[in-house]
């Protein structure tokens, strides 16, 4: 490719995100199943490279202003967060559905 004149080439960088996870949810994520780990593991990724909104995920709903949830099984749900101009993604809950903080 070649530019003439006032012609630039701009590349786009793409943005990656910080995913936090509080140490509260490490003692749960060690009772997932293999299945369960390997789902979370698949957001948190997800979670990196294209932000919070993750519709792909079975029963994935906003919970309010920056706050987001899914469920990795029956039994067990994700919720995570992002604040508004900030490229961070902090996961706030691992754990049963029963107990999920919505």
């Amino acid at each position: 490719m070649t530019l003439t004149g006032n012609q630039k080439l701009f590349t786009m960088k793409k943005v990656q995100y910080e995913v936090k996870i509080r140490k509260r949810c490490m003692k749960n994520i060690e009772k997932l199943s293999q299945y369960d780990k390997d789902t979370l593991s698949r957001l948190i990724m997800d979670l990196k490279e294209s932000g919070p909104v993750q519709p792909k995920y079975k029963n994935y709903s906003k919970l309010g202003k920056g706050r987001y949830h899914c469920h990795l099984s029956y039994h067990w749900v994700v919720c995570w967060e992002c604040i508004d101009g900030e490229y961070v993604v902090e996961v706030y809950y691992v754990g049963s559905r029963e107990s999920a903080p919505y």
